[in-house]
């Protein structure tokens, strides 16, 4: 196998075999293909792309390059994952994980931290006093047994190939290339041994996606990745034009995950908490279909079942679950609206780049967060406010970065005269 060779084959739109793409990605994990020759080869992918055949044999290259985990063949039972593509806002598997499992099935979820504008699932959970997101393999298999739940970070030997080529993608331009996306995703479910999985596909502004028509082609892109690894896949395409829930930030939206497990909580989030738990158990061994899966989880979430799983998961893996222990930002600045009417715009990229400036994110993978910092959306799309009623709130670690963050959280308000047209949390759902 000559990457030169390959390089030019895929640069002149050819098809490579399956046999080509395995070998390269091991090459590269190897050590025998350099950086810029995989570069090279990213970015002939990027303009040309990659048949669904290439992108199979490249996400079963990329399982291959580390071990693997079995859940259902170590648990005897059908595990159930949930992956969101990234938003603003999303702390629905900190909900929704509780829920499943108080509803009698297994969910084994390895996650990730964020990156830019999205935040990360494992930087939320650890704003939780004591929470440990680094298990063995064995202790997520152990505690989703004893507990029904387990979430922790993506060991250094599961996936190693989707490692690389993602840091070699974050500073080559190739991101944002659907194929690529959706092997780099899928091979880290299916190499985590899920037996089935809803995939969150966030749509607009503040997604990676911005179209419907784009998201619903990575859709169908994943889906078939994970039917070919023999994996059920639900994709679900949600609204990312606003913020998810109102809270921003990462202990801020424990908290309101929290809230949500306890019966409350934004309405937007119940509503996804609530259908995508849905849709999990109709995918489950209990052989409920979706209406009797939203039942009993509507069920949970009012008896307490939800939120005591939360707690015995938090304290499994260390944490204290106690919402008043969650760190609390120093300073707190209430944003007023300029003037009356009803807010039209919620931009969701504008308001992570004032989580960001806050310190809640990170641009560099590695970087610390502050998980006390964010901001709470008071009003949302389609809400009335008065001339100097409270619009969001601030909660900073000083003044001076409070105030950088006012200027950028009011550039993501437009309010207008007249109630704005409602519109769809769930655009559409890919079954």
């Amino acid at each position: 196998m000559h990457a030169v060779d390959l390089i030019e084959r895929k640069r002149n739109g050819e098809e490579l075999s399956a046999d080509d793409v395995r070998e390269l990605i091991a090459a590269y994990v190897r050590g025998d293909v350099p950086d810029y020759q995989a570069a090279a080869f990213l970015m002939a992918v990027w303009f040309r792309g990659l048949t669904p055949a290439e992108t199979y044999a490249m996400t079963d290259a990329m399982v291959a390059s580390g071990v693997t985990v079995d859940l259902a063949a170590r648990l005897g039972r059908r595990v159930v994952d949930k992956h969101s593509t990234g938003g603003v806002g999303d702390k629905i598997t900190i909900a929704v994980g509780p829920v499943v499992a108080a509803c009698g099935v297994p969910f084994g979820k390895m996650s990730g931290r964020g990156l830019g504008h999205t935040g990360g699932t494992l930087d939320k959970l650890e704003s939780i006093p004591g929470f440990r997101v680094e298990l063995t393999t064995d202790e997520l298999v152990e505690q989703t047994r004893e507990i029904g739940i387990a979430v922790a970070g993506q060991t250094a030997d599961l996936v190693p190939a989707d490692r690389k080529l993602y840091a070699l993608r974050d500073v080559t331009a190739t991101i944002d290339q659907d194929s690529l996306i959706a092997a780099s995703i899928m091979s880290k479910k299916i190499a985590a041994g899920a037996s089935a999985v809803v995939l969150d596909v966030k749509v607009g502004k503040g997604a990676f996606m911005r179209t419907v028509d784009g998201a619903r082609k990575l859709a169908q892109e994943m889906r078939a990745l994970g039917e070919q690894a023999g994996m059920d896949v639900v994709c679900v395409l949600t609204d990312m034009d606003q913020p998810l829930g109102r809270a921003v930030g990462n202990a801020l939206e424990v908290r309101e995950a929290w809230e949500a497990l306890s019966g409350g909580g934004p309405a937007d989030l119940r509503e996804l908490v609530v259908g995508e738990a849905a849709q999990l158990l109709a995918l489950s061994d209990l052989g409920v279909d979706e209406e009797e899966g939203r039942r009993r989880v509507e069920t949970v979430l009012e008896d307490g079942s939800a939120l005591a799983t939360y707690d015995r998961w938090v304290r499994a893996q260390g944490g204290d679950p106690d919402p008043a222990r969650l760190p609390v930002a120093p300073v707190v600045l209430e944003v007023t609206a300029p003037v009356a009417g009803y807010v039209h715009e919620l931009g969701a990229r504008e308001v992570a780049a004032a989580a960001m400036e806050l310190g809640a994110g990170r641009e560099v993978a590695g970087a610390p967060v502050d998980h006390a910092v964010g901001v709470v959306c008071i009003r949302k799309r389609g809400e009335e406010v008065a001339s100097g009623e409270p619009l969001a709130e601030i909660h900073a670690r000083d003044g001076a970065a409070a105030a950088r963050a006012e200027t950028a959280l009011l550039a993501a308000y437009e309010i207008g005269v007249g109630e704005p047209e409602p519109r769809p949390l769930v655009l559409e759902v890919l079954r």
